[in-house]
């Protein structure tokens, strides 16, 4: 059984984890978000929480926290065959170069601060070029993170970005964000509920707008963020 200290550990693990002073740049992602504002997708807090409950459920809610369990399991069994499968399956779902680019570097980010704190076991290895939700969780493997904790961290983790990205971009307060927040959290959990209940053949995001947003960042006029 877990004692205390441990827990508490694997908690500590997961906060840094998923803290936005972890130095793997995911700051400088919208995921499409700044061309649904300038396309007039987006305009004010409603419609920027219909966006985002939207992309959770079609996209990490049937992407990334269902994927993330399995690569959990494979880390923790030393499946390597699992793992790369996994994470290619993973980089195939990514519709456009700027999504693509997001996924690899956060993930080769996130490898060499592991690798330079002397994290890594010998086996199983990441896959050469692993991808940043690969990269998250085995990482909450070796943290001795509970997957259904290391998922609701992920989803956590992306919300604050989106919501850091709209602050910027466009005139959303911080108090707003917050309101915001509270709307999602019962979304998060139930996201997550349900990815860990989800098949092989039920996996798969379907987002067609995000991926025509994030398309239109290659010719948007001015932009904030790299995508």
């Amino acid at each position: 059984m877990p004692t205390e200290t441990s827990r508490d550990l694997a908690l500590l693990g997961l906060l840094q984890l998923v803290s936005p002073a972890l130095p793997i740049g995911g700051f400088a992602w919208s995921q499409g978000l700044e061309s649904a504002l300038e396309l007039g997708w987006v305009t004010d807090e409603a419609s920027l929480g219909d966006w985002l409950e939207g992309v959770l459920e079609d996209g990490p809610g049937h992407a990334e926290l269902p994927v993330m369990s399995r690569l959990m399991s494979a880390w923790w069994k030393g499946d390597q065959q699992a793992l790369e499968h996994w994470d290619r399956w993973l980089a195939a779902c990514r519709e456009t170069r700027e999504l693509a680019e997001e996924e690899r570097q956060m993930g080769a980010s996130l490898n060499r601060l592991v690798t330079s704190l002397g994290l890594w076991p010998a086996h199983p290895s990441l896959p050469v070029g692993a991808g940043y939700t690969t990269a998250f969780a085995a990482l909450a493997v070796i943290r001795g993170i509970e997957p259904r904790q290391a998922l609701l961290g992920f989803a956590w983790a992306w919300l604050e970005n989106q919501l850091a990205v709209a602050c910027k971009a466009m005139p959303l307060g911080h108090t707003a964000a917050q309101r915001l927040i509270e709307r999602l959290r019962p979304e998060l959990i139930r996201c997550v509920d349900q990815a860990l209940q989800l098949e092989d053949n039920q996996l798969g995001p379907a987002l067609p707008g995000l991926a025509l947003a994030s398309a239109q960042h290659e010719t948007q006029y001015s932009r904030l963020f790299r995508s």
